[in-house]
């Protein structure tokens, strides 16, 4: 029987068993939850108890301060665009990072062309901003920061508690796009300081098209979406409450097993590296080894295409990405990884693999082992492979491997 294995979950992940259980559950309760009768007051206590749970894990102050959206990009355009034009008799300077989602930089691209300033913080090789390019790019026109809690291609983790802490000083809106740091490490906003925050259900076994935006209390934003007055009239649309209170429980159940989860991810996703290493030459692991999401990895494979390598590993039932799912449709080699300074031969040879609470580790050792025949075979066709190592392959972990 073929394998199929799953190491794509940065993208999406599946569905928890209890999550499917309760949805069901949910459809049941069809009423309108704007509504007055007994309807749709059943689906709105569904509603209110799904919101405070919500604002209870990620320590907001009130149930008032979570906004229900249909993901991480709705959250995401809610907030930049919500705040720029908010504030734009105040100034119309944006700062965020090199290294953001396409749901936050296509977002200030599209402002760019609106007249705003958008300033793009570099990263080190690691993918860390350094906080005093951050205070050096602050201006009196700035009106908001934006900058990802965890890159969802290499893992690296932002020191978001220290950047929020500038803006603040400076009296400066600060978001962070955490879509893909939720459920994976701890997020407190009181902790990280931050004004605004995005999560997405589909990233920690829940529902897709279901997402929150977290809005400090006294804060509020140009509408993106005009109809009903529902979201305190910032976000208009009929409530998905069997998605939204799926969500929240996906949430709840994630958040519990955070500490176990972590230290067995963290175990597994060596345990790759580790292997790969040990038998593939000439790799290179991107992003930061320790302040890093526990079960992202993401690798450069040299003298080999990642496309290919993708293909041929779904062959063997093995799911992986280049990227960025949202980006997928592009050529192009990951902005990301050209940000860390990776030429562009060594971006388009980078394989990211996402693990999760569904990942086992005979789920690693078969990965191993095929990436293993996949780039022995994939380099045996590469010109430059070849004409680099006249004479023979290199033997697994000889001279090169790991750097």
């Amino acid at each position: 029987m073929q394998h199929k294995i799953y190491l794509d979950n940065n993208a999406t992940t599946a569905l928890h068993a209890k999550v499917i259980e309760r949805f069901y559950q949910l459809l049941q309760i069809f009423g309108n939850a704007s509504s007055m009768h007994s309807f749709g007051r059943a689906a709105k206590t569904e509603l209110d108890s799904a919101r405070a749970k919500i604002a209870e894990l990620i320590s907001a102050s009130s149930p008032d301060e979570i906004i229900f959206t249909s993901g991480g990009t709705e959250s995401d355009n809610l907030a930049v665009i919500g705040v720029a034009e908010q504030l734009r008799s105040k100034g119309n300077h944006i700062i965020t990072s090199a290294i953001e989602h396409p749901a936050v930089m296509s977002t200030c691209n599209y402002l760019m062309k609106r007249g705003y300033e958008i300033t793009y913080l570099p990263v080190d090789h690691t993918g860390l901003i350094n906080p005093k390019d951050l205070e050096k790019a602050l201006t009196p026109n700035t009106i908001l920061v934006s900058i990802m809690l965890a890159n969802n291609e290499i893992g690296t983790v932002q020191p978001i508690t220290e950047l929020s802490a500038i803006t603040k000083k400076h009296k400066v809106l600060f978001h962070t796009d955490a879509v893909q740091a939720m459920g994976k490490i701890p997020v407190n906003v009181q902790t990280l300081g931050v004004d605004l925050l995005s999560l997405s259900g589909h990233k920690f076994h829940g529902p897709k098209g279901v997402g929150v935006l977290y809005v400090r209390k006294g804060l509020k934003l140009a509408p993106q979406m005009h109809g009903g007055k529902q979201e305190q009239g910032m976000r208009s649309g009929t409530y998905n409450v069997p998605g939204i209170a799926s969500m929240a429980l996906a949430l709840s159940l994630a958040v519990d097993e955070i500490k176990s989860e972590t230290t067995r991810q963290t175990m597994l996703r060596e345990k790759l590296f580790k292997g790969l290493e040990k038998n593939i030459p000439e790799i290179q692991r991107n992003g930061h080894a320790e302040k890093c999401l526990p079960n992202t990895l993401n690798v450069t494979f040299k003298y080999i295409e990642g496309e290919s390598m993708l293909l041929r590993l779904d062959h063997d039932g093995i799911a992986v990405s280049t990227g960025s799912a949202c980006a997928s449709g592009s050529l192009d080699p990951s902005h990301v990884l050209l940000a860390l300074g990776l030429p562009h031969e060594l971006a388009h040879g980078s394989i990211r693999f996402s693990l999760s609470r569904e990942t086992k580790e005979a789920d690693i050792e078969y990965t191993i082992e095929k990436v293993a025949e996949v780039v022995k075979t994939l380099r045996a066709m590469s010109p430059l492979y070849n004409s680099l190592t006249p004479s023979s392959s290199p033997s697994p972990g000889g001279e090169g491997a790991g750097r």
